[in-house]
């Protein structure tokens, strides 16, 4: 018999959040979350998002031992934006049983109807920037630290409770140019006459800190870029100023790129950075007592880079400007060594940025999925 509990406990959390730990023990393409970053999205006095969330989670027990977690978001307003009625499961992790499954799911559904809505879809998070996608393919390559790892037995479970497709999202695995490769050379020659033309500059930087001026208006610029993406909402200042504290100390100069207008008015980005996987598994997803020195050596000597985001204003997208972003990365990584990059989640539809992929060696390698059902009330 299954016993599903909600978390109304601190400890009863940790349990939540250190569940994966125990289910993938052993699997060497898992990469744990970092547990104090996850903690911060899980209770309300650290995470903005629940100003407009609301959210549960439970356990689901056999015999006193844990067998399953699962959360329920209702983001209302993802749900007034794109007039919906929607619940979204998130961070949804069982053993191979049907009937753990079964009973997950049948607590967010319940919750659901509680509130009157109508669909359960993911698996997403709070906000875009949250792991979303249940993987369906690349189960033998290592996830990244911002990717949600699991199973190959997590898709049949999904359908097997009546839920079906609703969007996929694709991610490429790069190999970046040899030294003297002259698609680089004739790229920067190339950004030079577009730069011109458009009247914006790159606004360089030697150290993280210096690109402050630039980095207050990066999320500025992503609620515009990104506003008609799958399931998007704009972000608040409160939220974007968390993410810019969290994230910005893990950025290296080298790999994230910035365009400019004339007057120093941000028109496109793109952030690369190091990749954090072996440093997360290294350290078990802790800071403490060593797991900072891990990740401060994946920072500072990286071996691999994991592709965040690109965005062009609108106004600029025609330019050739996002072609121009990757390239400045790309150089930067050659330059550097770095053999490989990975591409984070792209919506299957989105043509123009798998486009870029076409002049790199890139392997279509993961694709994730967010599923959907609709209740009967």
């Amino acid at each position: 018999m299954v016993e599903i509990k909600e978390i109304s406990k601190k400890k009863d959390l940790k349990k939540f959040i250190c569940f994966p730990d125990k289910l993938y023990k052993g699997e060497k393409n898992f990469v744990p979350e970092l547990k104090s970053d996850e903690y911060s999205m899980l209770v309300p006095e650290k995470n903005f998002a629940f100003e407009y969330c609301d959210a549960k989670f439970f356990l689901a027990y056999r015999d006193g031992r844990i067998v399953g977690r699962v959360g329920a978001i209702v983001n209302r307003k993802a749900n007034a934006l794109w007039d919906q009625k929607n619940i979204r499961v998130t961070r949804i992790d069982f053993i191979d049983d049907l009937e753990v499954s079964g009973a997950l799911f049948g607590a967010v559904e319940a919750w659901a109807k509680e509130l009157g809505l109508t669909e359960v879809h993911g698996p997403l998070g709070f906000s875009d920037i949250d792991k979303e996608g249940l993987l369906v393919e690349g189960f033998d390559r290592m996830s990244t630290a911002v990717t949600i790892y699991n199973y190959p037995y997590y898709p049949k479970h999904f359908e097997a409770h009546g839920y079906v497709k609703d969007v996929d999202w694709i991610e490429y695995r790069i190999t970046a140019p040899e030294k003297g490769d002259q698609r680089v050379a004739r790229i920067q020659e190339l950004a030079k006459k577009v730069m011109e033309r458009t009247n914006v500059h790159f606004y360089n930087i030697k150290k993280i800190k210096d690109a402050a001026p630039i980095i207050i208006q990066f999320f500025d610029l992503l609620n515009v870029c990104y506003k008609d993406l799958y399931g998007t909402v704009p972000f608040t200042d409160k939220i974007a100023k968390d993410y810019l504290k969290r994230f910005t100390p893990l950025l290296n100069p080298d790999y994230a790129k910035f365009i400019v207008d004339d007057n120093d008015k941000l028109v496109g980005f793109g952030l690369a950075a190091p990749s954090l996987a072996q440093a997360f598994k290294k350290s078990g997803g802790r800071l403490f007592p060593f797991g900072w020195i891990y990740i401060l050596n994946a920072v500072k000597k990286p071996e691999e880079l994991e592709l965040y985001l690109v965005a062009v204003h609108p106004d600029y997208q025609k330019s050739g400007l996002a072609a121009l972003l990757l390239n400045e990365i790309t150089a930067s990584a050659v330059k550097n060594g770095i053999k490989y990059a990975e591409s984070t989640s792209e919506l299957e539809h989105n043509k123009k940025i798998q486009d870029f992929w076409k002049n790199y060696d890139a392997e279509q390698h993961k694709r994730r999925r967010c599923y959907k059902k609709m209740l009967t009330v």
